[in-house]
């Protein structure tokens, strides 16, 4: 009788794991394909770093100085943020266009 158990628990765990394995597959099927990087604009010649006292800071690029001084402090903050820094820290330390 405790073999028949046995058996029986282990048929339906395997089941539970088959049913598991489809339903987080169907999940990921249906959502859409997003890249995940952004390339930066190729005409940007402009480029800016900012910096926190601590954590990650950010570096962007853009069209004049200005536009990449205000997306490098966006992305400090950002960054700083997720990495258990001080965003309300973050500086442009760095701003430059090429010619």
């Amino acid at each position: 009788m405790n073999r028949h158990r046995s058996t029986f628990f282990l048929g339906l765990s395997a089941q539970a794991l088959l049913v598991l394995a489809l339903a987080l597959t169907a999940g990921c099927a249906s959502k859409a394909n997003k890249a995940r990087h952004y390339a930066a604009v190729p005409a940007a010649n402009c480029y800016a770093k900012a910096v926190p006292r601590s954590g990650e800071g950010g570096l962007a690029w853009g069209n004049s100085l200005s536009v990449a001084r205000q997306k490098s402090l966006n992305n400090c903050i950002r960054y700083a943020g997720r990495s258990g820094g001080t965003p309300n820290t973050c500086q442009v330390v760095l701003a430059k266009c090429k010619h």
